[in-house]
């Protein structure tokens, strides 16, 4: 599980399989979800004797099957009750903003599978827009050009790595070329090829164009007197997608407003989720379950 299966993808005999149990904030696979689900609460410390409460952080944009399906997985894996709440409102309250008072606050959350925008104000949502788009369509983008310009296939990692090294969502005043090694779908050799920054820009220009159109929609919904909060308290990004370069940026120049990568943008989603454990019957209305 996590970064132990990451470092299988692509290196696997045929007998051992790497998969994701959930792809855009949904389960595709049932059994495998329940088992992770299991594991971390065995990493927890939780016995079979105790049966926790727990917290899951869904997609505002899934489905309400989808959620069933989420809190059943949960329930399965030995929790006595499952809540859930929408990420953009875990990352808001991981990120320390002032959400239950009445000023509005803007939180983007740029996940794996899905981004999410949402304006919060008196702790409930108030406007919100969310895709099914995120980083590892960024990697899959960038895997599709290379193949496509190159003629060269090559892995999730790699397409990964490349990103970090040069990606970015907005020109950034760096010289600095990544060289890349993959299969050449021809001949079936490996093949070297130098790729440089603009072009990953340009491999990417699809995704990024998408979520920053999901914010602009968001904004766009809000009403004027949040509006007005906004122009002073800008927009907050959090996700591991918020840390692609010159994505501030770009939002900034889109919508002409301050945009700031929250502390720990990584972690803000679960921070907010321990914090709703700890501070339960304050943001029970937050949340919605559990499984009867």
């Amino acid at each position: 599980m996590g970064q132990d299966a990451w470092r299988m993808i692509g290196r696997t005999p045929g007998y051992i399989v790497a998969v994701r149990p959930l792809r855009q904030g949904a389960i595709t696979d049932f059994d495998i979800t329940q088992r992770m689900i299991r594991l971390l609460l065995q990493r927890a410390g939780v016995s079979r004797l105790y049966r926790p409460r727990v917290v899951i952080c869904v997609p505002s944009a899934i489905t309400e099957v989808e959620r069933r399906a989420m809190e059943e997985a949960a329930k399965r894996a030995g929790t006595t009750a499952a809540y859930l709440i929408d990420q953009p409102l875990a990352a808001a309250l991981g990120a320390g903003l002032p959400i239950n008072q009445a000023v509005g606050n803007m939180i983007v959350d740029i996940g794996g599978g899905t981004a999410e925008t949402a304006v919060i104000a008196l702790g409930s949502v108030v406007a919100s827009q969310a895709i099914r788009v995120g980083s590892f369509d960024l990697d899959a983008a960038i895997q599709t050009y290379v193949r496509r310009e190159y003629g060269i296939a090559i892995g999730e990692r790699t397409a990964e790595e490349i990103k970090l090294a040069i990606g970015s969502a907005y020109p950034v005043d760096d010289d600095i070329k990544a060289e890349v090694r993959g299969r050449e779908l021809m001949s079936g050799l490996p093949k070297t090829v130098i790729l440089s920054p603009a072009e990953i820009r340009e491999a990417m220009a699809e995704p990024v164009g998408a979520i920053v159109d999901s914010v602009v929609s968001c904004l766009g919904q809000a009403p004027p007197e949040l509006a007005q909060d906004l122009i002073v308290q800008g927009i907050h990004l959090a996700g591991g997608g918020s840390l692609l370069k010159g994505m501030d940026r770009r939002l900034s120049e889109e919508t002409s407003l301050p945009v700031k990568v929250v502390d720990a943008p990584l972690e803000c989603v679960v921070l907010g989720a321990a914090r709703c454990l700890e501070s339960f019957e304050e943001v029970r209305e937050m949340l919605r379950g559990p499984v009867r």
